[in-house]
């Protein structure tokens, strides 16, 4: 007999409205959603922080990571809100998306729903949260610290 076929980790199939990748090598990422928390990985090695995580470093080529979680206050660096949407998308706009700075790492994401645009501005404080959405699947969003 030949070997068993080897299972397939594809949790990342349930993060995002819409799911591009069914299998990645940071599939912790969405268990740790499920669990409410957001997180990102950094380098064993020299100590670069990743969000979106990664598996492997970019600055040391090292592969030795470990998760952190995207906790506390970041500074909303810019934001828009989109009226058209790829395609995926199409039923979820209109929607604001946002650039929010941690300092050693920036994360990008939408804002929470019932934020209105109106109070938001750039420099202001923000969080980070796990969300699941109505059809189960799994992101973040943005919220007013």
């Amino acid at each position: 007999m030949g070997k068993a076929k080897k299972d397939i980790d594809d949790r990342f199939k349930k993060f995002g409205t819409v799911g591009f990748t069914a299998t990645t090598k940071v599939n912790d990422f969405v268990t740790h959603l499920e669990e409410g928390k957001v997180t990102g990985t950094r380098c064993k090695n020299c100590g670069k922080s990743y969000f979106p995580p990664r598996a492997d470093c970019s600055r040391c080529l090292n592969s030795e990571m470990e998760w952190f979680p995207v906790e506390g206050n970041g500074k909303l660096v810019t934001f828009s809100r989109l009226s058209f949407g790829p395609a995926g998308f199409k039923e979820d706009i209109p929607y604001t998306i946002a650039v929010v700075d941690y300092g050693d790492y920036k994360v990008f994401g939408r804002i929470a729903d019932g934020i209105d645009e109106g109070e938001l501005s750039v420099g202001m404080e923000m969080t980070t949260r796990a969300n699941r959405l109505p059809n189960g699947q799994l992101n973040y969003v943005f919220e007013k610290a």
